[in-house]
């Protein structure tokens, strides 16, 4: 393995580590540097090749999770051009994230009222990424003008994370009760749009 690989290997080491730290407990702000190099097995000096330091490391982790939510939701899309309903694949697959990956989603959501304004900026970069995305999706796929998938978008995105925030602590029998509710207020706020627009 080259040197460069090696470095590679060793910053992911360091970033799964930190996710494996948080939990319900646990938030960014909590999680010292040590905690994290224990958890990698380096050396906490090694630790500074990487990062310059455990904020440097807080920004990473929330860039990767946004990516690897947008990531996801990419993938349901493709599921949705292959003959799956938009709203029942989008949820269906978003609820999957949460329950496979869910200290990934309670940074986004922790963060997103933390005390830290560099990590609120940071979450809230991620969710006007989603809204860019879903306001240009549903502009493609709806014909809505932009202000109204904007808002469509905004008040979509707004409400999955709400209900993400709620599957987190839920039974996976709470979990389909939510899903289905989130599918049908997602259906008003659709057809609410295309009134609005005069479609």
């Amino acid at each position: 393995m080259s040197r460069q690989e090696q470095k590679l290997k060793t910053r992911r080491a360091i970033i799964d580590a930190a996710f494996s730290l948080l939990d319900e407990q646990r938030s960014l702000s909590s999680i010292s540097l040590r905690e994290v190099a224990r958890a990698a097995g380096i050396a906490p000096t090694s630790f500074y090749r990487h990062f310059k330091d455990i904020d440097e490391l807080g920004l990473t982790l929330v860039d990767e999770a946004g990516l690897n939510l947008r990531q996801l939701m990419r993938q349901a899309r493709l599921r949705i051009a292959s003959g799956g309903g938009v709203i029942n694949t989008s949820v269906d697959t978003f609820m999957e994230f949460i329950c496979a990956h869910s200290n990934v989603f309670r940074l986004l959501l922790r963060e997103h009222t933390g005390t830290s304004l560099a990590f609120r900026a940071a979450v809230l970069r991620e969710i006007q990424h989603f809204i860019v995305e879903l306001t240009d999706y549903t502009m493609a796929t709806t014909g809505l003008p932009y202000r109204y998938a904007n808002l469509q978008a905004e008040a979509m995105v707004k409400l999955v994370f709400s209900a993400g925030a709620e599957a987190l602590d839920s039974s996976t029998e709470q979990q389909v009760v939510l899903a289905q509710r989130v599918k049908l207020q997602l259906r008003f706020i659709a057809n609410g749009a295309k009134e609005a627009a005069g479609l």
